[in-house]
Protein backbone atom coordinates (compact mmCIF):
# COMPACT_ATOMS: atom_id res chain seq x y z
CA UNK A 1 0.00 0.00 0.00
CA UNK A 2 3.02 2.18 0.82
CA UNK A 3 4.53 1.44 -2.53
CA UNK A 4 1.49 2.25 -4.22
CA UNK A 5 1.04 5.37 -2.29
CA UNK A 6 4.45 6.75 -3.25
CA UNK A 7 3.64 5.65 -7.16
CA UNK A 8 0.92 8.03 -6.99
CA UNK A 9 3.02 10.78 -5.24
CA UNK A 10 5.49 10.07 -7.77
CA UNK A 11 2.88 10.47 -10.85
CA UNK A 12 1.53 13.66 -10.12
CA UNK A 13 4.44 15.38 -9.30
CA UNK A 14 5.46 14.75 -13.22
CA UNK A 15 2.55 15.80 -14.23
CA UNK A 16 2.75 19.11 -11.95
CA UNK A 17 5.85 19.73 -13.35
CA UNK A 18 5.14 18.77 -17.49
CA UNK A 19 2.38 21.21 -16.52
CA UNK A 20 4.59 23.49 -14.96
CA UNK A 21 7.27 23.17 -18.13
CA UNK A 22 4.22 23.54 -20.62
CA UNK A 23 2.68 26.81 -19.18
CA UNK A 24 6.32 28.10 -18.86
CA UNK A 25 6.59 27.73 -22.61
CA UNK A 26 3.07 29.05 -23.13
CA UNK A 27 4.30 32.08 -21.22
CA UNK A 28 7.42 32.47 -23.08
CA UNK A 29 5.51 32.32 -26.38
CA UNK A 30 2.78 34.89 -25.38
CA UNK A 31 5.97 37.14 -23.90
CA UNK A 32 5.88 41.03 -25.19
CA UNK A 33 8.45 41.74 -27.28
CA UNK A 34 11.16 43.93 -26.50
CA UNK A 35 10.85 47.69 -27.71
CA UNK A 36 13.97 47.39 -30.15
CA UNK A 37 12.06 44.46 -32.14
CA UNK A 38 8.66 46.45 -31.93
CA UNK A 39 10.57 49.65 -33.46
CA UNK A 40 12.24 47.36 -36.22
CA UNK A 41 9.14 45.77 -37.31
CA UNK A 42 7.36 49.14 -37.21
CA UNK A 43 10.04 50.58 -39.43
CA UNK A 44 9.91 47.84 -41.91
CA UNK A 45 6.27 47.41 -42.05
CA UNK A 46 6.29 51.33 -42.93
CA UNK A 47 9.02 51.64 -45.19
CA UNK A 48 9.31 48.27 -47.20
CA UNK A 49 6.64 49.64 -49.64
CA UNK A 50 9.02 52.71 -50.80
CA UNK A 51 11.75 50.57 -51.92
CA UNK A 52 11.89 48.95 -54.75
CA UNK A 53 13.98 46.47 -57.16
CA UNK A 54 15.72 47.60 -60.21
CA UNK A 55 16.88 45.53 -62.88
CA UNK A 56 19.08 46.73 -65.47
CA UNK A 57 17.93 45.29 -69.12
CA UNK A 58 19.97 45.55 -71.75
CA UNK A 59 19.54 44.42 -75.32
CA UNK A 60 21.88 41.19 -76.49
CA UNK A 61 21.97 41.71 -80.46
CA UNK A 62 22.93 38.80 -82.58
CA UNK A 63 23.70 38.52 -86.56
CA UNK A 64 20.31 36.99 -86.77
CA UNK A 65 18.59 39.54 -84.16
CA UNK A 66 19.89 43.25 -84.58
CA UNK A 67 16.98 44.70 -83.06
CA UNK A 68 18.01 42.34 -79.29
CA UNK A 69 16.48 40.74 -76.72
CA UNK A 70 16.17 42.09 -73.06
CA UNK A 71 18.28 40.47 -70.83
CA UNK A 72 18.91 41.07 -67.32
CA UNK A 73 22.09 42.65 -66.83
CA UNK A 74 22.09 43.15 -63.18
CA UNK A 75 20.10 44.62 -60.04
CA UNK A 76 20.17 46.21 -57.34
CA UNK A 77 17.83 48.51 -55.30
CA UNK A 78 16.30 52.04 -55.53
CA UNK A 79 13.39 53.92 -53.29
CA UNK A 80 10.26 55.97 -54.34
CA UNK A 81 11.56 59.75 -53.96
CA UNK A 82 7.99 61.36 -54.85
CA UNK A 83 4.52 60.42 -56.04
CA UNK A 84 5.20 62.16 -59.38
CA UNK A 85 7.50 58.53 -59.79
CA UNK A 86 10.65 59.50 -59.43
CA UNK A 87 12.87 56.46 -58.53
CA UNK A 88 16.27 57.18 -56.81
CA UNK A 89 19.22 54.38 -56.92
CA UNK A 90 23.05 54.66 -57.29
CA UNK A 91 24.38 55.44 -60.74
CA UNK A 92 26.48 51.55 -60.83
CA UNK A 93 22.97 50.19 -60.85
CA UNK A 94 21.77 51.88 -63.69
CA UNK A 95 24.97 52.33 -65.76
CA UNK A 96 25.12 50.82 -69.09
CA UNK A 97 21.61 50.02 -69.17
CA UNK A 98 19.27 50.11 -72.28
CA UNK A 99 16.18 49.87 -69.89
CA UNK A 100 14.93 49.77 -66.62
CA UNK A 101 12.36 47.71 -64.43
CA UNK A 102 11.07 48.55 -61.26
CA UNK A 103 9.38 45.91 -59.12
CA UNK A 104 7.58 47.21 -55.40
CA UNK A 105 7.15 45.06 -52.30
CA UNK A 106 3.92 42.52 -52.99
CA UNK A 107 3.34 43.46 -56.49
CA UNK A 108 4.22 40.71 -59.39
CA UNK A 109 4.11 43.63 -61.99
CA UNK A 110 7.23 45.33 -63.25
CA UNK A 111 7.23 48.83 -64.31
CA UNK A 112 9.39 50.34 -66.64
CA UNK A 113 11.35 53.21 -66.09
CA UNK A 114 13.54 55.92 -67.72
CA UNK A 115 17.24 57.39 -66.80
CA UNK A 116 16.63 61.18 -65.91
CA UNK A 117 19.82 61.89 -64.71
CA UNK A 118 22.88 60.73 -63.05
CA UNK A 119 25.87 61.92 -61.21
CA UNK A 120 28.46 58.98 -61.57
CA UNK A 121 31.02 61.33 -59.04
CA UNK A 122 28.25 61.06 -56.33
CA UNK A 123 27.40 57.34 -57.81
CA UNK A 124 23.49 58.90 -57.94
CA UNK A 125 20.59 58.11 -60.50
CA UNK A 126 17.59 59.03 -60.56
CA UNK A 127 14.76 57.06 -62.63
CA UNK A 128 11.25 57.71 -63.49
CA UNK A 129 8.46 55.44 -64.24
CA UNK A 130 6.73 55.24 -67.18
CA UNK A 131 3.79 53.94 -65.21
CA UNK A 132 2.67 54.62 -61.20
CA UNK A 133 1.02 52.01 -59.53
CA UNK A 134 -1.89 52.64 -57.02
CA UNK A 135 -0.82 54.44 -53.50
CA UNK A 136 2.67 55.05 -54.50
CA UNK A 137 4.62 55.37 -51.11
CA UNK A 138 7.71 58.26 -50.98
CA UNK A 139 10.01 57.65 -48.89
CA UNK A 140 10.85 60.23 -45.76
CA UNK A 141 13.91 61.79 -46.05
CA UNK A 142 15.46 62.32 -42.72
CA UNK A 143 19.07 64.61 -42.40
CA UNK A 144 22.60 63.15 -41.83
CA UNK A 145 24.22 66.20 -40.04
CA UNK A 146 22.94 65.33 -36.62
CA UNK A 147 23.71 61.76 -37.17
CA UNK A 148 25.92 59.89 -33.94
CA UNK A 149 28.03 57.20 -34.12
CA UNK A 150 26.16 53.87 -31.93
CA UNK A 151 22.71 54.88 -33.29
CA UNK A 152 20.27 52.78 -35.01
CA UNK A 153 20.73 52.11 -38.48
CA UNK A 154 18.81 49.72 -40.58
CA UNK A 155 18.86 48.44 -44.67
CA UNK A 156 16.32 47.44 -46.66
CA UNK A 157 16.80 46.20 -50.18
CA UNK A 158 16.99 43.35 -52.28
CA UNK A 159 20.77 41.42 -51.29
CA UNK A 160 21.56 38.71 -53.39
CA UNK A 161 18.29 38.53 -55.24
CA UNK A 162 16.43 37.99 -52.02
CA UNK A 163 13.46 41.38 -52.33
CA UNK A 164 12.64 43.63 -49.60
CA UNK A 165 15.17 41.82 -46.95
CA UNK A 166 16.13 43.75 -43.56
CA UNK A 167 19.46 44.39 -41.62
CA UNK A 168 19.78 46.05 -38.76
CA UNK A 169 23.10 47.67 -36.67
CA UNK A 170 24.40 50.70 -36.28
CA UNK A 171 26.30 53.47 -37.63
CA UNK A 172 29.55 52.44 -37.05
CA UNK A 173 31.16 55.87 -38.25
CA UNK A 174 30.48 58.79 -39.84
CA UNK A 175 32.25 61.55 -42.40
CA UNK A 176 34.48 58.89 -44.22
CA UNK A 177 35.82 59.29 -47.51
CA UNK A 178 35.66 56.03 -49.91
CA UNK A 179 36.71 56.40 -53.59
CA UNK A 180 33.33 55.38 -55.66
CA UNK A 181 32.10 54.07 -58.39
CA UNK A 182 33.80 56.59 -60.72
CA UNK A 183 37.38 56.94 -59.78
CA UNK A 184 36.84 59.96 -57.36
CA UNK A 185 36.51 60.22 -53.26
CA UNK A 186 32.96 60.76 -52.08
CA UNK A 187 33.17 62.29 -48.50
CA UNK A 188 30.84 62.07 -46.02
CA UNK A 189 30.04 58.88 -46.23
CA UNK A 190 28.70 56.87 -43.29
CA UNK A 191 29.85 53.29 -42.34
CA UNK A 192 27.47 51.00 -40.91
CA UNK A 193 27.69 47.63 -39.39
CA UNK A 194 24.06 46.68 -40.89
CA UNK A 195 24.46 43.67 -42.94
CA UNK A 196 25.06 45.06 -46.77
CA UNK A 197 25.75 42.58 -49.82
CA UNK A 198 25.46 42.63 -53.58
CA UNK A 199 21.74 43.91 -54.39
CA UNK A 200 21.61 46.11 -51.80
CA UNK A 201 23.32 48.98 -53.92
CA UNK A 202 20.90 52.13 -53.70
CA UNK A 203 18.27 50.84 -51.30
CA UNK A 204 17.72 52.81 -48.30
CA UNK A 205 19.55 53.11 -44.76
CA UNK A 206 17.10 54.50 -42.12
CA UNK A 207 17.42 55.75 -38.48
CA UNK A 208 14.91 54.80 -35.80
CA UNK A 209 12.35 56.92 -36.73
CA UNK A 210 11.99 55.10 -40.00
CA UNK A 211 13.51 58.21 -41.40
CA UNK A 212 16.07 58.07 -44.94
CA UNK A 213 19.60 58.79 -43.66
CA UNK A 214 21.83 57.20 -47.03
CA UNK A 215 22.06 55.25 -49.89
CA UNK A 216 23.54 52.06 -49.37
CA UNK A 217 26.03 51.90 -51.90
CA UNK A 218 28.90 49.66 -51.36
CA UNK A 219 30.96 47.19 -48.83
CA UNK A 220 34.25 46.70 -48.10
CA UNK A 221 35.63 43.30 -49.58
CA UNK A 222 39.41 43.66 -48.91
CA UNK A 223 41.28 40.71 -48.83
CA UNK A 224 40.42 37.88 -46.49
CA UNK A 225 36.87 39.84 -46.18
CA UNK A 226 33.47 37.91 -46.95
CA UNK A 227 31.04 39.79 -49.24
CA UNK A 228 29.89 41.39 -46.20
CA UNK A 229 32.28 41.98 -43.48
CA UNK A 230 30.74 44.71 -41.10
CA UNK A 231 31.85 47.51 -43.34
CA UNK A 232 28.85 48.78 -45.38
CA UNK A 233 29.35 52.52 -46.89
CA UNK A 234 26.13 54.65 -47.35
CA UNK A 235 25.95 58.46 -49.11
CA UNK A 236 24.57 60.89 -46.79
CA UNK A 237 21.26 61.90 -46.76
CA UNK A 238 22.24 65.40 -46.92
CA UNK A 239 24.37 64.88 -50.43
CA UNK A 240 21.40 63.17 -51.95
CA UNK A 241 18.87 65.95 -50.92
CA UNK A 242 21.34 68.33 -52.71
CA UNK A 243 21.64 66.21 -56.39
CA UNK A 244 18.44 64.84 -56.88
CA UNK A 245 16.51 67.97 -57.24
CA UNK A 246 19.06 69.11 -59.59
CA UNK A 247 19.51 65.70 -61.71
CA UNK A 248 15.49 65.97 -62.05
CA UNK A 249 15.79 69.63 -63.55
CA UNK A 250 18.99 69.38 -65.89
CA UNK A 251 19.40 65.84 -65.91
CA UNK A 252 23.10 66.06 -64.55
CA UNK A 253 24.62 68.41 -61.16
CA UNK A 254 25.79 71.90 -62.16
CA UNK A 255 29.27 72.17 -60.27
CA UNK A 256 31.70 75.16 -60.19
CA UNK A 257 34.95 74.58 -62.82
CA UNK A 258 38.24 75.79 -64.36
CA UNK A 259 36.92 75.36 -67.49
CA UNK A 260 39.71 72.38 -68.22
CA UNK A 261 39.99 68.92 -68.99
CA UNK A 262 42.90 67.20 -67.19
CA UNK A 263 44.74 64.30 -68.50
CA UNK A 264 44.20 60.81 -66.54
CA UNK A 265 46.30 59.83 -63.83
CA UNK A 266 47.57 57.47 -65.57
CA UNK A 267 49.00 58.89 -68.35
CA UNK A 268 49.98 61.36 -66.70
CA UNK A 269 52.39 58.76 -64.55
CA UNK A 270 53.79 57.86 -68.19
CA UNK A 271 55.52 61.40 -68.08
CA UNK A 272 57.19 61.15 -65.13
CA UNK A 273 53.93 63.47 -62.96
CA UNK A 274 54.21 61.87 -59.10
CA UNK A 275 52.32 64.80 -57.70
CA UNK A 276 49.89 67.53 -59.54
CA UNK A 277 47.61 67.06 -62.45
CA UNK A 278 48.67 68.18 -65.76
CA UNK A 279 46.15 69.78 -68.36
CA UNK A 280 44.58 68.37 -71.48
CA UNK A 281 42.74 70.64 -73.15
CA UNK A 282 41.72 74.19 -71.84
CA UNK A 283 38.57 75.98 -72.70
CA UNK A 284 39.53 78.48 -75.39
CA UNK A 285 35.93 80.55 -73.35
CA UNK A 286 37.07 79.15 -70.05
CA UNK A 287 38.53 81.24 -66.63
CA UNK A 288 41.50 78.99 -67.25
CA UNK A 289 42.25 80.35 -70.44
CA UNK A 290 41.29 83.79 -69.73
CA UNK A 291 44.41 83.98 -67.32
CA UNK A 292 46.80 82.19 -69.95
CA UNK A 293 46.92 78.40 -68.79
CA UNK A 294 47.95 75.97 -71.24
CA UNK A 295 46.85 72.34 -71.94
CA UNK A 296 48.38 69.97 -74.28
CA UNK A 297 49.69 71.49 -77.45
CA UNK A 298 51.49 69.63 -80.47
CA UNK A 299 53.06 71.53 -83.46
CA UNK A 300 52.83 71.04 -87.28
CA UNK A 301 55.89 68.74 -86.91
CA UNK A 302 54.35 66.60 -84.18
CA UNK A 303 55.87 67.47 -81.47
CA UNK A 304 53.91 67.29 -78.17
CA UNK A 305 54.06 70.05 -75.09
CA UNK A 306 53.17 69.13 -71.68
CA UNK A 307 50.30 71.22 -70.12
CA UNK A 308 50.79 73.71 -67.27
CA UNK A 309 50.19 71.14 -63.83
CA UNK A 310 48.62 72.24 -61.40
CA UNK A 311 49.98 71.74 -57.82
CA UNK A 312 47.01 73.82 -55.50
CA UNK A 313 44.12 75.30 -54.94
CA UNK A 314 43.91 77.92 -51.93
CA UNK A 315 45.45 76.06 -48.95
CA UNK A 316 44.77 72.55 -50.41
CA UNK A 317 47.88 70.49 -51.92
CA UNK A 318 46.42 69.18 -55.26
CA UNK A 319 48.55 65.87 -55.85
CA UNK A 320 45.90 64.36 -58.29
CA UNK A 321 42.56 64.48 -59.81
CA UNK A 322 40.52 63.16 -56.94
CA UNK A 323 42.28 65.95 -54.47
CA UNK A 324 41.09 68.07 -57.53
CA UNK A 325 37.81 67.35 -57.74
CA UNK A 326 37.36 67.40 -54.40
CA UNK A 327 38.71 70.68 -53.18
CA UNK A 328 36.80 72.20 -56.21
CA UNK A 329 33.29 70.49 -55.30
CA UNK A 330 33.46 72.45 -51.67
CA UNK A 331 33.13 75.74 -53.49
CA UNK A 332 30.52 77.53 -55.16
CA UNK A 333 29.72 78.99 -58.94
CA UNK A 334 31.28 82.70 -58.31
CA UNK A 335 33.82 81.74 -55.76
CA UNK A 336 37.35 82.93 -56.81
CA UNK A 337 40.04 80.97 -56.02
CA UNK A 338 44.43 81.21 -55.84
CA UNK A 339 45.72 78.76 -57.97
CA UNK A 340 49.79 77.69 -58.13
CA UNK A 341 50.59 75.31 -61.48
CA UNK A 342 53.97 74.65 -63.49
CA UNK A 343 55.28 75.66 -66.48
CA UNK A 344 58.72 75.23 -67.64
CA UNK A 345 59.40 74.10 -64.23
CA UNK A 346 58.23 77.47 -63.09
CA UNK A 347 55.67 77.48 -60.51
CA UNK A 348 53.32 80.96 -60.78
CA UNK A 349 49.97 81.42 -59.25
CA UNK A 350 46.74 83.11 -60.24
CA UNK A 351 43.07 84.30 -59.34
CA UNK A 352 40.73 83.05 -60.96
CA UNK A 353 36.55 82.73 -61.07
CA UNK A 354 34.82 79.04 -61.01
CA UNK A 355 32.04 79.22 -63.00
CA UNK A 356 29.24 76.72 -63.90
CA UNK A 357 30.14 73.32 -65.73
Amino acid sequence: MARRFSFIVLYIGLFCSNAWSLESVQKNESAPMLENERNSISIFQNVADSVVNVSNMKKARSNLDMSGVEVESGMGSGFVWDKTGYIVTNFHVVDGGDSFLITFKDNKKQYRAKLVGADPKKDIAVLKLNETPKDLKPIIAGDSKNLQVGQKALAIGNPLGFDHSLTTGSVSALDRSIKGYAGVSINGMIQTDASINPGNSGGALLDSQGKLIGINTMIFNGAGASASAGLGFAIPVDTVKSVVPQLILYGKVIRPGLGIVVLEDFYAARFGLRDGVMLKYVDPKGPAAKIGMRGITRNRFGEYFLGDIITGIDNNAIKSYDDLFTVIDKYKIGDTVKIKYIRDNQEKTAVIKLVQI
